[in-house]
């Protein structure tokens, strides 16, 4: 496994797999009415959380609502950039769940 860093404007969607991590871009939208997981945009997939933008606590509420959402705990999780900042690159371990638009690991070999 590479563990390098797939910058987002070199990716042709908002995913990609290296191993058995999911290499996940998000654009975040902290203080939402709701935790959703949106439409791509670009080569990133919006995610909103209800959490405040304080210090990274969006971020880390993002890390467990997404946790949920993938099928994983929140230690499977890490950011590999954007702790402050509305881009982010997440890598998931082996997720048990996904999202639309992202195709199984053994599909997009």
């Amino acid at each position: 496994m590479s563990k390098k860093s797939f910058h987002p404007r070199d990716m042709e969607t908002f995913w990609a797999w290296d191993g058995d991590e999911l290499v996940l871009n998000v654009l975040g939208t902290p203080g939402a009415k709701q935790d959703r997981i949106l439409s791509p945009r670009g080569n990133e997939l919006k995610v909103s959380v209800k959490a405040a933008a304080e210090g990274g606590k969006a971020t880390e509420y993002m890390i467990k609502f997404l946790a949920r959402t993938f099928g994983v705990k929140k230690q499977d999780i890490k950011i590999v950039f954007g702790q402050t900042t509305i881009n982010k690159q997440f890598r998931i371990k082996n997720p048990k769940k996904l999202v639309a638009g992202i195709k199984p690991r053994d599909e997009s070999l």
